[in-house]
């Protein structure tokens, strides 16, 4: 038998025990705590020699010191040490606390003091068994290291993502962070007289993105719909039926791969604001993210480690100096990989230029394909600091509007910080007729054999010929953005639950 098993079996003799002593402590309903476990050191003059009711889990094994002994009590403020003794517990409730097992969650009635080296603790009088931990945590060899040295296996942590939570508070702080991202996101926008609102998740035609969607069947309805790929469209919907100012946090799902950059299901946030453009879009979006900075590190600043030039060097990132760097995507393949405009002005020479610098490029089937790629191969890895890219090409902007000046590129941006595309906006198209003839040729895409070229969405279309003020549209993935304001090297690690393999559970 394993270790894992041998304690588990061990840990149910125990609960076996209480429970025919009468003792069962899964009938313990409520315990009413009176502080917090940091409160004993952060206000430790003011609790001094007051009892106090704490509660929470043992992170670590008991230290039994013969008729006195020791143990760590960790709740979601942080840790408090308890002193227990023979003489106030009793000889069979001091016993009871001798053998309770790391992870076991207690609750704790005592004494606030400071003891012989000067650690403010809890002298207890009380210690009642909430909760029996049956399977054993793993931990640090060194008690009070904050990151435990416990789960290690990464597959693990996110598929056991409780036990990551216990094993590894530094897991616990970065999500925390990305919690405290959403709740600031959500009060800017509040603040600024947007109005929170809900679209569907399922439904029939998903568009408003270049993505797959997962697709279901409805019983009832007897029809198949898909999960979202955007939240772009019905809420554009609202800003037809009157609405000025709308945002939605949402989950969509896309049927693509998963990577460190990349989930099947993830939360996205997108606003739509009337009579504004792209340049409001910019504004806002400096605003909102320096302001979300702020809730996540204190600071509308962060730094960030990277790789450059084969060596690991450090970089201080500002978003709070405005305004942001403005490059268009053309001005920056032409200074990141040599290629100016004249050669990206048709497919075929842009495939000349591709064949040059050996960048393969037989999958894309349109110039705006083409001039994308190249822009992700050559100038997103050079975006360190916050920076608008502007003036896509037309053929992957189908709902933007055009460039004033140069027909074949549109009122577009993508931000960029720390090298992470961070967010996506447009001045978004009002005209119902130039609207469809971008879906036709998105429809053209899709019979060539782009599985993700936007599909015909004839009720969005007859919204547009209601009418719909000039609108500032933006959306960003929150997981990536948390993702590099938290410093994490992975999606996964700022998802609670992130999409795993199926796993073979069988009996212990």
């Amino acid at each position: 038998m394993t270790e894992e098993h041998d304690q588990r079996e061990q840990r149910l003799a125990r609960l076996e025990a209480l429970r025919q002593a009468g003792r069962d402590p899964y009938r313990i309903e409520r315990y009413d705590r009176t502080h917090q476990a940091a409160d004993v050191s952060e206000r430790f003059e003011e609790l001094e020699g007051r009892e106090v009711r704490v509660a929470g889990r043992i992170p670590h094994p008991p230290r039994i010191m013969g008729k006195a002994s020791f143990l760590d009590l960790r709740d979601a403020s942080g840790r408090v040490q308890v002193y227990f003794r023979r003489d106030d517990l009793g000889d069979a409730a001091y016993c009871e606390a001798k053998e309770l097992d790391y992870g076991d969650i207690v609750g704790v009635r005592g004494v606030v003091f400071r003891t012989r080296t000067g650690e403010p603790s809890v002298h207890a009088s009380e210690i009642i068994l909430l909760a029996k931990c049956l399977r054993p945590i793993p931990i640090g060899k060194e008690r009070g290291d904050e990151h435990f040295g416990g789960l290690h296996d990464v597959e693990q942590r996110y598929r056991m993502r409780y036990v990551d939570l216990i094993a590894n508070p530094s897991s616990r702080a970065t999500l925390e962070k990305r919690c405290r991202l959403v709740s600031a996101l959500r009060r800017f926008l509040d603040s600024r007289g947007f109005l929170e609102v809900e679209t569907p998740v399922l439904q029939q035609v998903a568009g408003g993105a270049a993505a797959r969607p997962f697709k279901t069947h409805h019983n009832a309805l007897d029809c198949d719909l898909k999960l979202r790929i955007s939240l772009e469209l019905p809420l554009k919907r609202l800003i037809v039926g009157g609405f000025e100012k709308v945002y939605e946090i949402g989950r969509v799902f896309r049927n693509e791969g998963i990577s460190t950059r990349h989930s099947p299901e993830f939360t996205l946030l997108e606003l739509y604001q009337a009579y504004t453009d792209l340049d409001g879009m910019m504004d806002l979006v400096e605003e909102m993210y320096a302001d979300a900075c702020t809730a996540v590190n204190g600071a509308p600043a962060f730094t960030i480690r990277r790789e450059r030039d084969g060596e690991s060097i450090e970089e201080y990132i500002d978003l709070g100096r405005r305004p942001w760097r403005r490059l268009s995507m053309l001005d920056g393949i032409e200074q990141n990989a040599g290629i100016g405009r004249e050669e990206l002005s048709c497919i075929e020479s842009a495939r000349a230029a591709c064949d040059r610098l050996g960048v393969p490029h037989e999958r894309e089937t349109s110039l705006g394909g083409i001039i994308e790629k190249l822009h992700e191969l050559y100038t997103q890895p050079t975006l360190v600091q916050p920076t608008f890219i502007t003036d896509f090409p037309i053929e992957t902007s189908p709902l933007a509007k055009r460039h004033p000046t140069n027909p074949s590129l549109t009122r577009r941006f993508e931000v960029y910080i720390a090298c992470q595309e961070l967010g996506n906006a447009f001045s978004e198209i009002n005209d119902p007729i130039e609207q469809r003839v971008r879906f036709e040729a998105q429809q053209r895409q899709r019979i060539a054999g782009d599985e993700e070229a936007h599909p015909m969405d004839e009720d969005f279309l007859r919204a547009l010929e209601y009418g719909m003020p000039p609108t500032g549209g933006f959306g960003g993935g929150i997981d990536r953005l948390a993702m590099v304001l938290t410093g994490a090297a992975s999606l996964r690690d700022v998802i609670l639950f992130p999409l795993m393999r199926p796993e073979a559970l069988t009996e212990p």
